[in-house]
């Protein structure tokens, strides 16, 4: 027997900031959906996915925490698995970039390149995302935030080691010329191209100083090695890759990488830089790297600062493990992204999984079971009607596997699907509750129940990469001609006001705040700490208040301030009447030199804000304070 054929495929390793939402969660489920297809197909798969630990942002998490950042990222760590165990997804290794071989090689290879001059040390000056662990020149920022992941970013300037990009340039244009299918969807190579590689590349940033939480460099341990360097050689140290060229026999039979499966906003990591790398380690490219769309909510990406993250497990609770695994795959398209909500969560249970699947297994094995005492046979007794549904399971595999090669995951669910319409379809055009009150077409009866287990069992078949314990249960209850004599019933019908009640007593609604005005104003010359003390501020009350005659702005107001009274002339007119102002709690400045202002004598100054139109509002103390109380 041939050896089979290997297949190394690979999800990009979960950040542990925190808890992965359902967007995240699409990715181990796509992949794991692409392993077990390559699996039925005879392949020997190997799929490994992990956690990304290092970084600037888990550190200061861990710090708010009051953990080390170690006991956070296990924490995390171990809910991600947590999750992806719970989605049925069927892994070969889960590495951790903390793991002791995995920094082990880090540190090697970091010296490998260093010892090659394509690592050299600088210093780095830029604008910095620490959510994303990146560095951007003015340019690349939009709106003067992160063009990753809009956020605001700080100058940051740093002693840095750097990798020379330029130098691998041009063979990374030629590779990804000559090999049209290396970055995928074609839309993701376009991007590439123009927006960084053609416009030229700038050295990389690989080290850091200003934070500790990172693999040290051997020889300059004050620095870190750079995410993106450090998590980027998981591919590659996870399956026994050695920089000293004592690589295993396991890292020699997977490399080059089949597939790495990655999210769109970090490809230009994937399939620049990466790349990039490999070349200097002499090591040859993975054969793709497809950047898949995003899962939405609505209309925005998931964020937890927006308050739109849906998780996983939570879904699970409601509908079961493969109806939340049916509908990221089966609503993800192949270059769009796609959206999520409970509503159509639903809508597809009812629809797709309730009735065109649960009932046809249900209805087949409940006629079996009534006309056949639960088993029936081929009796040969065919009509032109039986030509067509063969016809489309045959068909089907061959579909799936068209679709399947252009890793069309969504559109291979379809087919299946199909398959399973047309078997419904069959139903109602041979109507067997009507051939079961005629004895004489009981044969016919008996092979149009076979037709439709032979047609229903090769639809599980196909389905199990996609919905593993769906399919599991179907051929269960099947059999090959003998069914269960109790069909389980596969999805409940779920009625969309008991679900979204369930969910608002999970989630009640958090009443919207409005988003304030600001006002930037331009900022006068700085004053010193001295030139601040010179300048009193009390608390002063209002006694008395009297508009200035002849003057349509000013208020005449006298203010109690400890045992002292002073009077206050204010541009206030517009905004408070004398009435309104007497028994005011006021902020004063009250040794600002007298002056007259329309005649009238003004000891000091009533402070008030003042918004974009012009309106004023006086500053009063937020709690109750005495008259004479030091504003400091």
């Amino acid at each position: 027997m041939s050896e089979k054929q290997k297949y190394y495929i690979t999800t990009a390793i979960a950040y542990t900031s925190g808890k992965p939402h359902i967007g995240n969660t699409y990715e181990i489920v796509l992949a794991d959906a692409i392993a077990r297809y390559k699996r039925s197909q005879g392949y020997d798969v190997f799929f490994q996915t992990g956690t990304d630990e290092h970084g600037q942002k888990i550190e200061l998490k861990a710090e708010e925490a009051g953990i080390t950042p170690k006991e956070f990222v296990d924490k995390v760590s171990g809910e991600i698995r947590r999750i992806w165990d719970l989605m049925d997804t069927s892994y070969d290794k889960f590495i951790r970039t903390t793991d002791e071989d995995h920094e082990k090689q880090v540190k090697k290879i970091f010296k490998k390149l260093y010892d090659k001059g394509d690592i050299y040390k600088g210093h780095y000056e830029g604008m910095y995302c620490t959510p994303c662990e990146s560095f951007f020149t003015e340019s690349q920022l939009v709106d003067g935030k992160c063009p990753d992941c809009g956020r605001p970013v700080q100058p940051a300037k740093e002693e840095a080691y750097f990798f020379k990009m330029s130098k691998y340039a041009d063979r990374l244009i030629e590779h990804i010329n000559t090999h049209p299918e290396f970055i995928q969807p074609v839309s993701r190579k376009n991007e590439m191209m123009n927006n960084f590689l053609l416009p030229g590349l700038q050295d990389l940033c690989v080290s850091r100083t200003s934070f500790k939480w990172g693999i040290p460099v051997d020889f300059d341990p004050k620095h870190v090695v750079y995410v993106w360097l450090d998590a980027l050689t998981n591919y590659i140290t996870g399956i026994g890759y050695d920089a000293d060229g004592n690589s295993t026999e396991q890292f020699d039979k997977l490399w080059p990488a089949d597939l790495h499966l990655i999210g769109k906003d970090i490809i230009r990591f994937h399939t620049i830089y990466w790349p990039i790398f490999l070349m200097a380690l002499d090591l040859p490219l993975p054969k793709q790297v497809f950047g898949h769309p995003w899962l939405l909510q609505g209309d925005g990406k998931m964020s937890k600062s927006k308050g739109n993250v849906l998780y996983a497990d939570e879904l699970v609770d409601f509908f079961g493990v493969d109806a939340v695994r049916y509908f990221v795959l089966h609503e993800m398209p192949f270059e769009n992204d796609g959206v999520i909500s409970w509503e159509l969560m639903v809508e597809r249970l009812n629809s797709d999984l309730a009735n065109t699947l649960g009932n046809l297994v249900n209805r087949t094995i409940s006629m079996t079971n009534k006309y056949f005492g639960g088993t029936v046979t081929d009796t040969g007794v065919a009509e032109e009607v039986d030509a067509d549904l063969k016809a489309v399971v045959e068909n089907t595999a061959k579909a799936v596997d068209e679709k399947m090669e252009d890793l069309r995951v969504a559109d291979a669910i379809t087919e299946i699907f199909n398959l399973f319409k047309r078997c419904n379809k069959y139903i109602d055009e041979t109507t067997p509750w009507v051939l079961g009150k005629d004895e004489s077409k009981k044969d016919r009866l008996s092979a149009v129940l076979w037709n439709l287990i032979q047609g229903i069992s090769e639809g599980a078949r196909l389905l199990e990469p996609y919905m593993p314990s769906t399919s599991k249960k179907i051929l269960e209850q099947l059999g090959n001609g003998h069914v269960t004599e109790k069909p389980e019933i596969l999805f409940q019908r779920m009625d969309l006001e008991e679900v979204l009640k369930k969910v608002e007593e999970l989630h009640p609604k958090k009443e919207e705040k409005k988003e304030e005005a600001v006002i930037d104003l331009e900022p006068k010359e700085e004053i010193t700490f001295e030139q601040f003390g010179a300048m009193q501020f009390q608390v002063g009350e209002i006694i008395a208040c009297e508009a200035v005659k002849k003057s349509k702005k000013l208020l005449c107001s006298q203010v109690k301030i400890g045992s002292q009274v002073k009077q206050i002339v204010s541009g206030i007119k517009a905004y408070y009447t004398p009435e309104e102002m007497v028994g005011k709690k006021v902020m004063v400045l009250v040794n600002l030199k007298p002056a007259k202002l329309a005649g009238v004598l003004s000891e000091g100054m009533l402070l008030c804000a003042e918004d974009a139109d012009g309106n004023l509002a006086l500053m009063t103390p937020e709690k109750e304070m005495p008259a004479g109380a030091e504003i400091c």
